[in-house]
């Protein structure tokens, strides 16, 4: 079972079923956690898929809300089981955004902005170590080699199907990338060439989206930072916006914020470069690097 599950999904999946049964009951999160004598914010955190979930808490939830669907509680109890196998990137030990790498792993689709660098999913293993070892100076350097396979075994959902759905296809992934990701210097000039020689060679795949915001363009939707969108094939899967942070990411799932970066995105995709102008830009980059290094 451990194999062809996803725990990161069936947690998700899971809170949303508790939701639902909670608001059919007309309760509040509140309420039912004076009644079960724990905090509001674990209800929350068990409903939006953030904290493991235990067969114990679903039996006790689904006593709250006076379930006695023997079937509906048995299929609970089974989800929660699920949710507490391991995916594939718990092997490599405390993963800091292993949420995210959940969702990832299951999603359809997804659509990112990034200012400052070249997106995970399209670098190379030596622009990972590079930049690995920039953004965090005081890491080991067995943990910067854990950070970059965990990056390198993520590529994998561009190239394969899911193993833990083969209906699933590769990712399909639209990357819109400020020129500043381009043009920062991570690693040597060759480095970067060999980075920005990927990049247009993984662009050229059918369900790859490349495209660059130069800066001429000036101010854009983008300008608050970076941002990633994640679709699901499962229509009971909401979709999920991602913000990275330092110590801690955002998720954001409600409808309106959704609607509200899903808009942005789009005019984002609106202003940047095309497809085939976005490849002779980096081409361009790419003879500037060259020149540096001779």
């Amino acid at each position: 079972m451990a194999s062809n599950v996803n725990p990161t999904v069936r947690r998700r999946r899971l809170g949303m079923e508790l939701r639902k049964l909670r608001e059919d009951k007309g309760m509040t999160a509140e309420q039912v956690a004076e009644r079960l004598l724990v905090s509001q914010s674990k209800i929350s955190r068990l409903e939006n898929g953030r904290r493991s979930i235990s067969q114990r808490d679903v039996r006790d939830l689904c006593d709250v809300y006076e379930v006695e669907d023997r079937r509906l509680i048995d299929s609970l109890m089974q989800m929660a089981k699920d949710s507490r196998q391991q995916g594939w990137w718990h092997a490599f030990g405390d993963i800091p955004y292993s949420v995210y790498i959940g969702l990832e792993t299951d999603a359809a689709s997804l659509r990112t902005y990034e200012p400052l660098v070249i997106p995970g999913l399209l670098q190379t293993t030596e622009y990972a170590q590079a930049l690995v070892r920039g953004a965090w100076p005081e890491t080991a350097p067995a943990d910067v080699d854990k950070r970059v396979q965990v990056r390198m075994h993520r590529q994998k959902r561009l190239s394969e199907t899911e193993n833990n759905n083969p209906d699933l296809g590769p990712l399909r992934l639209w990357a819109v990338i400020d020129e500043a990701a381009l043009r920062r210097h991570v690693g040597d000039a060759q480095l970067m060439i060999r980075q920005l020689e990927y990049l247009i060679e993984q662009s050229e795949q059918p369900h790859v989206t490349v495209q660059v915001m130069p800066f001429e363009l000036g101010a854009h939707p983008g300008v608050n930072g970076q941002y990633a969108i994640l679709e699901f094939p499962d229509a009971s899967d909401s979709t999920v916006v991602y913000i990275e942070g330092v110590t801690s990411d955002l998720y954001l799932e409600k409808a309106n914020d959704v609607q509200k970066y899903s808009v942005m995105y789009e005019h984002l995709r609106a202003q940047a470069l095309g497809v085939d102008q976005t490849r002779e830009f980096i081409l361009r980059i790419i003879a500037q690097y060259a020149d540096k290094g001779e």
